[in-house]
């Protein structure tokens, strides 16, 4: 927080001397709550928990880790609906679920494997590189928290009009940030998204995933435990960076000249982390950890309330002990620092010493900052003086919860009325090739090689697959090639249409998107991006997603493992039909592979190769890139969801793969058919012909709604000419229709009744986009 929302002296410095027996003999003393985001209600409730007035040190601490990007305040009660779509056969796949850094998940033969997604939105808008540079670092120490080696990153980016004059600032910066801190770590970069939409204009969504791997052994707990365990900090010393950032950047909205002030933003040091990495997984061999907790939101607050409060015990701090980068920080300012790179570990008193050699092996600074206590509380002394002395679990656990009201908003039934469907059609074969050179030239349709390209996909030897292919692809075991595919989607048109279903949709396209690659759908996190929950609107919109995406992951049965609530994400650009971004839920989903060797590209490569439609094409053009592209129109219902035809599409495609029938395999979404035959082609530089006459009398669509609608639950495979037969017989074995479109070779795209697009102008046209914007 900054010196405007810091409890101050009359100085406006942060006071020093506010101790817990001071604020007992000064009940009357005026503090600044309201700076630092909290109600008049939730400080009258700090006094009554703790009998008195908070220290200057406790308001700092219960605001931050009451603020909404902590405790989930306003999302809790709606996410408990997860666990009640959670069955019994889906538990069996979670070795760790909800509730801890991350999630962890039993892949087989021993291995596990944990991932999380999570966002740093607003830290992104104001310093774009260092916001989008601690995302990664943050998701990354999540990883090394729970015992794993990290092992991949991905990123899903959402940015303004691609043409508004603030657009590139952010984007270069994001952009450079990811790639900067992930290819310094040794990560690859796998897989995501990017995409700009004018209501993202001054709030642009990072949202960051990391994957690591570990044996069944090697997990690790975040719960202090064992009275007389030492509680030791190392890594990087704390600054005065970030101070505040949780709770005034994810609880409030941005207001220029209001009193609540954006702080400063984290700094990253990504060879500091790489290194903490390396030391972290020696501690966890050399048996030394008995709990550990990264530091990223709320800092030294958050760490040391959320290991006693999970262990059930207590812990006394010595705040003086910690080191320091300035040595002019107060005790709150210490408590309350973002600082990055930084691990608290919870380690007996007789392996203190080997502790302490490992970390200095690796020229990591390691500093004995307290010990476990039995007495149930969280008490700080800053110099001989006592700071803190709370109950953890007030701080960490029970935060308020709030039941705040929702509506679906007046303009909802408007918006679905004003179809897709009934916009103009191109007629004629010369009108409808423009369109498709304007669709796959459009931002978000474009190649983003000019992203991708600044990022390592390949670093470490173990990636199978990487954008753009429909999902990333890791090899976990080198020895029996088992491994994992990630794929993260989400679609804020299609949720600001129908919030509901948009949030199932995002599911689907991501499940689909994992087995086309070829690997068995298997557990999802999640990354929940909407507006103010204070407005009924976007709560609606909130409440709705979790729901339906809740009932989706029961219907396709992949628990879900854990991830991370975004609220308060709005923007001032006019004419937009409120203030808050589009709704916009990320999904993860990881599948496994018994060996990554039988994994499926997204292009095809070989000469008279069949190419397949399979599933079922509906006139669903609400919602689409053609709508949004061809007409600038955002209206009607986004296509209908049938769980049952994506669980039966996934089982052909993983069956396919396994059986070695497909040689390529591409899920249809957004830009439909299309979108999904330019990049067939262009992913390896093979054409095709395609005929789309028999498609048009199976469905009873017209030719432009066969190229563009955006009904799910299908994709295109390519298959050599000796195995169609079988797989058609899969196909029927799963109730999965399917067409023959036509056949590989040659270097055009040609379809029949349209026209013919030759490699080089589809590459140019898709290529060319975002250098042009961005150099």
């Amino acid at each position: 927080m900054t010196a405007e929302t810091t409890p101050t002296s009359p100085h406006g410095h942060a006071a020093e001397s506010d101790t817990v027996e001071n604020a007992s003999a000064t009940p009357d003393q005026v503090q600044p709550y309201a700076e630092l985001g909290l109600k008049d209600d939730e400080y009258a409730s700090i006094r009554e928990i703790l009998g008195r007035r908070p220290t200057n040190a406790e308001l700092a601490m219960y605001s931050v880790m009451w603020s909404e990007h902590c405790s989930y305040k306003s999302s809790k009660k709606h996410l408990r609906t997860f666990g009640k779509h959670t069955t019994d056969a889906m538990r069996e796949k979670l070795l760790v679920g909800m509730g801890e850094d991350a999630g962890v998940v039993d892949i087989g033969d021993g291995w596990a494997v944990t991932f999380k997604v999570e966002s740093h939105n607003h830290p992104s808008y104001v310093e774009p590189y260092q916001g989008a540079a601690t995302g990664v670092g943050g998701i990354v120490r999540d990883i090394i928290s729970m015992g794993a080696r990290p092992v991949a990153v991905m990123d899903q980016l959402r940015f303004g009009a691609i043409d508004h004059p603030d657009t590139a600032r952010v984007v270069h910066g994001v952009v450079a940030g990811v790639g900067g801190y992930g290819n310094s770590l040794g990560l690859p970069n796998i897989g995501g998204e990017t995409v700009f939409d004018a209501s993202y204009q001054t709030n642009p969504l990072v949202n960051a995933l990391a994957v690591g791997m570990m044996r069944h052994e090697d997990i690790r707990s975040g719960a202090a435990t064992g009275a007389g365990n030492k509680v030791v900090l190392f890594g990087a010393r704390t600054g005065g960076d970030g101070i505040g950032g949780a709770s005034i950047l994810a609880s409030e909205t941005f207001e220029e000249d209001g009193p609540l002030k954006r702080p400063s933003v984290q700094v990253g040091d990504p060879f500091m982390e790489k290194v903490l990495i390396e030391c972290c997984l020696e501690l966890y061999a050399a048996g030394t950890v008995a709990a550990i907790q990264d530091l990223g939101a709320a800092g030294i607050s958050c760490a040391t309330s959320e290991l006693a409060a999970n262990g059930g015990s207590g812990m006394h701090i010595h705040l003086e002990e910690v080191l320091l980068r300035d040595p002019t920080l107060t005790a709150g300012e210490i408590l309350m620092s973002e600082s990055q790179e930084r691990m608290m570990a919870v380690v007996p008193p007789e392996k203190l010493e080997e502790f302490q050699a490992i970390a200095a092996r690796w020229d990591v600074e390691a500093a004995v900052i307290g010990e476990v206590t039995g007495d149930g509380r969280l008490t700080i002394d800053h110099h001989g003086e006592r700071i803190v002395d709370v109950d953890p679990a007030t701080v960490a656990i029970d935060s308020p919860v709030y039941d705040r009201p929702y509506a679906r908003p007046d303009w909802q039934d408007a918006l679905q009325a004003d179809r897709g469907e009934a916009l103009p059609r191109p007629e004629g074969a010369e009108e409808i090739s423009a369109q498709i050179r304007t669709l796959i030239a459009s931002p978000n349709l474009a190649s983003k090689s000019w992203v991708t390209d600044q990022y390592d996909r390949y670093v470490g030897g173990n990636t199978a697959l990487a954008m753009p292919d429909d999902a990333g692809v890791l090899r976990i075991d080198e020895e029996t090639g088992r491994g994992i595919a990630l794929a993260t989607d989400a679609n804020g048109r299609y949720t600001k249409l129908d919030p509901r279903t948009g949030a199932q949709l995002a599911l689907a396209e991501a499940y689909r998107n994992v087995a086309t690659a070829g690997a068995t759908p298997l557990a999802i996190t999640d990354c929940l991006n909407f507006g103010s929950p204070e407005d009924p609107g976007p709560m609606w919109q909130l409440v709705e997603a979790i729901g339906g995406l809740a009932e989706a992951c029961e219907a396709l049965e992949v628990p879900v493992t854990g991830g991370n609530v975004s609220l308060y994400n709005s923007t001032g650009e006019p004419g937009l039909i409120d203030s808050a971004i589009h709704p916009t839920p990320v999904v993860g989903v990881l599948g496994v592979f018994e060996d990554v060797a039988r994994r499926v590209p997204s292009g095809w490569q070989g000469e008279g190769e069949r190419v397949l439609l399979l599933g079922t094409t509906r006139e669903e053009l609400s919602g689409s890139a053609w709508s949004d592209v061809v007409h600038q129109h955002l209206g009607g219902l986004p296509p209908q969801v049938d769980l049952e035809a994506e669980r039966a599409l996934a089982r052909v495609l993983v069956a396919s793969s396994e059986q070695g029938l497909a040689a390529s395999a591409h899920d249809l979404s957004e830009g439909g058919l299309v979108q999904a035959l330019v990049e067939s082609t262009t992913r390896f530089g093979t054409g095709v012909r395609v005929d789309l006459a028999g498609l048009l009398e199976r469905d009873g669509v017209d030719l432009p709604t066969a190229l563009f609608s955006e009904s799910q639950a299908r994709a295109l495979v390519a298959v050599p000419a000796e195995a169609e037969e079988r797989f058609l017989a899969l196909a029927a074995e799963h109730g999965v229709p399917v067409l023959a479109l036509g056949a590989t070779g040659g270097t055009d795209l040609v379809i029949e009744g349209v026209g013919t697009f030759a490699l080089g102008e589809l590459r140019e046209l898709r290529e060319g986009t975002l250098p042009r914007h961005f150099g």
